[in-house]
């Protein structure tokens, strides 16, 4: 188990803010708990860690938004989401724990810059079978990675301007297949140890609490207010994190 009192004081935040983001408050701040994490241990460590608590998560949010996602979407978004994940499994042994640091750094603040400063569109956008292959694939990629699979899901799905429920329970049923098909690989690829697996098990107890006060909080707090904090302490992360890449 990890015993450094500085992972925990990032490692708890993070784990709360995904749960919260799991409940329906802000659906894309999965993102932030290995950039976070990563602050205290290597990226691949950070993932490992967070992959046992996302699946309690799931299955939590599948409860909570049960008979919820949109069919069309996950049947376009789950066969590609599947091939971005046997890439990343493919591609992991190739990849250092700099490469990962500079792949989730350019994630968060490109994710972040995008929140700042995207513009709606007026119109929503028809679902279509190229787009959500493209971006499931690559969501499927970059959450086997580092969890960050809500970026290029995002960029899919809230243009279509689903309704609100539907777009929350879509997020969930995608990652919830996602997260327990990376299980596998995960395992064959030597990714859990004792002392990850119990760091997880310390931390797993904040999942169901994060996720319940999400939806409890869907309609108690300032949306904007919320996410402008997460992002910020999202954008700090990812300089962070390129920081220390090129510091040495």
């Amino acid at each position: 188990m990890i015993q450094d009192p500085f992972f925990y004081l990032v490692a708890i935040p993070a784990v709360l803010i995904v749960g919260i983001s799991k409940g329906g408050l802000g659906g894309g701040l999965g993102l932030i708990a290995v950039p976070l994490m990563a602050l205290a241990v290597p990226p691949t460590i950070a993932a490992a860690i967070m992959l046992p608590i996302l699946c309690l998560m799931d299955l939590v949010g599948l409860w909570k938004f049960r008979g919820k996602g949109d069919a069309r979407c996950l049947k376009t978004l789950l066969p590609a989401a599947l091939v971005g994940i046997v890439l990343g499994a493919l591609s992991f042994r190739y990849l250092t724990d700099d490469h990962i640091r500079l792949i989730v750094g350019t994630i968060a603040i490109s994710f972040t810059l995008n929140y700042y400063l995207r513009k709606s569109s007026q119109q929503p956008q028809q679902q279509s079978l190229a787009r959500g292959s493209f971006w499931g694939a690559l969501s499927g990629f970059t959450s086997f990675s580092v969890h960050a699979g809500g970026a290029p899901l995002n960029i899919y799905l809230l243009p279509l301007r689903l309704e609100k429920q539907a777009y929350i329970g879509t997020t969930i049923v995608f990652f919830a297949a996602v997260n327990y098909i990376k299980l596998i690989p995960y395992g064959m690829l030597g990714q859990f140890n004792t002392d990850l697996l119990t760091t997880s098990a310390v931390l797993a107890v904040l999942a169901p609490v994060g996720v319940l006060t999400g939806a409890w909080l869907q309609h108690r707090i300032n949306e904007r207010v919320f996410y402008h904090l997460c992002y910020g302490f999202l954008m700090l992360a990812g300089i962070k994190l390129f920081y220390d890449v090129f510091s040495h």
